[in-house]
């Protein structure tokens, strides 16, 4: 993890100036923080969600871990976890949580981006998630072949996405999905 920090330009919307926010590695010390922003965006019904299960007990990789902050407020962030998917290693990106006030300003797509470089940097090769498509399709994220990742719970087969971060990698991750790595 670094110390460093990149600046966001917000997008204007009809309700909001463009804005400049903080991107900084997340630390334990903003948990507290990332997780009332969790609660207020997903809400309690997140607890019974099977990736909210999945990374239950699988701590966060910190290392990617990002929050974005405007003006001292916490707007957004994005965790990491480890998993391995038969042999292969990856990482379950989420929650990917922005403040319902600055929905549609690139906050999403910019923490996505600076944590996936990190990841990248260190040797990272596969990132998966559970989420919408058209949305994730803009970072770079494809659905993974049916049947060929399984999660340890129920999940729309739709929903299951992914990112190689090294060319191949996708095809090398087939089975269960489960914590670790």
């Amino acid at each position: 993890m670094t110390d460093s920090s990149e600046t966001l330009t917000l997008r204007e919307t009809a309700g909001a100036a463009a804005q400049t926010a903080v991107i900084l590695a997340e630390t334990p010390a903003h948990a507290e923080a990332v997780e009332a922003l969790n609660a207020r965006t997903f809400g309690p019904g997140r607890f019974t969600r099977t990736a909210y299960r999945l990374r239950r007990n699988n701590p966060p990789v910190y290392a990617y871990n990002r929050i974005c902050m405007l003006d001292e407020q916490l707007v957004g962030a994005v965790c990491f976890s480890r998993v391995v998917i038969g042999a292969q290693r990856a990482l379950l990106l989420g929650p990917l949580a922005v403040h319902p006030d600055y929905k549609h300003r690139g906050i999403g797509h910019g923490l996505m981006r600076i944590g996936i470089d990190a990841a990248r940097a260190s040797g990272e090769e596969l990132v998966v998630l559970v989420g919408d498509a058209p949305y994730y399709a803009r970072s770079g994220f494809v659905p993974v072949p049916r049947g060929q990742m399984r999660m340890p719970g129920p999940v729309d087969p739709d929903r299951l996405l992914a990112r190689e971060l090294v060319p191949g990698t996708l095809e090398k991750a087939a089975g269960l999905i489960r914590p670790g790595g």
